[in-house]
């Protein structure tokens, strides 16, 4: 990477030093594992400071711990995002903190699949607060931090994490589909009603990414949300040994595989970046090429 990227057709770029991220602020949900890990990660190691929130506090803590030993600057901010006082509560931590905010990744998010015709109204409910609600508020609460003067503008957009169920829709998974297609509307309209204001607005659409959603469900794999407890993962799913191909496993999928977190990771940084600096309103799709 070169060590400072200079202004670009007036586009403010980063110049602060080391790294694609140097001197930005993002927030990152759901960073306790998985992608959302793989980006707080990432995103510290291209210079930013990474303010990382999940549910689950002790997970957190890890990741904590692996960025700072790394030399990365990051701030920890456990909680539920689909509670009614998280957006103001990771808002003014990070301020405090680190005095602005430059990036926004909606990633915190859990599947909670039944066929359509024995999804109750609460499955159904919770996945569009965790996947649409929360991110709304978030970024509804950051607002003044987006909406700047120009003289006060650096790089800063919002990523929202979306899916291939989102695009295709995808047996089992009404709840999720929907909630996952809205994202996609709500990124384009924050991308009409911001970049005015410099800010690009964009989403990720994942297909097959190892993680907890997409293991094996026989693995008894659980998360506690408001009390219930729901099963994560697909059944038979299998777990490859390496990043090999292995068309007899995905032949739906031209690479032949499915992708890393850190991969995934990787797509977020790009959209981040200030190589993206005129990119916004897009759903980039990271599938292997599935679904074309």
């Amino acid at each position: 990477m070169a060590e400072r990227l200079s202004q670009v057709s007036g586009h403010i770029t980063n110049t602060h030093g080391r790294g694609l991220l140097a001197g930005e602020v993002a927030i990152i949900t759901g960073a306790g594992q998985g992608i959302g890990r793989s980006t707080a990660i990432l995103f510290a190691k291209e210079g930013a400071k990474v303010v990382i929130s999940d549910i689950d506090a002790k997970r957190l803590e890890t990741v904590e711990a692996e960025i700072k030993a790394a030399g990365g600057q990051v701030l920890s901010v456990a909680g539920d995002v689909g509670a009614d006082d998280f957006p103001k509560k990771i808002v003014d931590a990070t301020v405090q903190q680190f005095g602005k905010i430059n990036h926004i990744v909606n990633n915190a998010g859990f599947t909670f699949d039944k066929m359509l015709h024995t999804t109750p109204d609460d499955t159904f409910d919770i996945i569009l607060k965790i996947h649409v609600r929360a991110p709304f508020r978030l970024i509804r609460q950051a607002a003044p931090y987006f909406r700047l003067k120009p003289e006060q503008r650096e790089n800063r957009s919002i990523i929202n994490v979306s899916s291939t169920s989102g695009l295709h829709g995808n047996v089992g998974q009404a709840n999720y589909a929907a909630a996952k297609a809205a994202v996609i509307g709500l990124t384009k309209t924050i991308c009409k009603e911001w970049g005015p204001f410099g800010v690009r607005a964009n989403t990720v659409a994942f297909g097959l990414i190892h993680t907890r959603l997409t293991a094996a469900k026989e693995a008894g794999v659980t998360i506690e949300i408001e009390g219930k407890k729901v099963a994560l993962g697909v059944p038979g799913a299998q777990r490859p040994t390496s990043t090999a191909p292995q068309p007899d496993v995905y032949p739906h999928i031209p690479l032949r595989r499915g992708g890393t977190p850190e991969e995934a990771a990787a797509a977020v940084l790009f959209l981040a970046s200030p190589l993206a600096s005129y990119v916004s309103g897009h759903t980039l799709e990271v599938t292997g090429g599935a679904g074309i």
